[in-house]
């Protein structure tokens, strides 16, 4: 009986290891909503906002 116990918490441990493996994915955000982002914290001005937007759109 003790070896059904083992046995499932391991299946229990592999599957939740198979399954969460893989959905994580880092967050592909393009510059401009990474500027947005920033100026809405109040990291950023607006005037740097707009500079920096402006740059990024001369880029495109």
């Amino acid at each position: 009986m003790m070896y059904a116990w083992i046995i499932l918490v391991i299946a229990i441990i592999i599957g939740l290891w198979y399954f969460s493996s893989g959905r994580v994915q880092p967050k592909h955000e393009n510059p401009l909503d990474i500027l947005k982002e920033r100026y809405a914290k109040g990291e950023i001005t607006k005037e740097e906002y707009e500079e920096r937007k402006r740059v990024i759109n001369s880029k495109k």
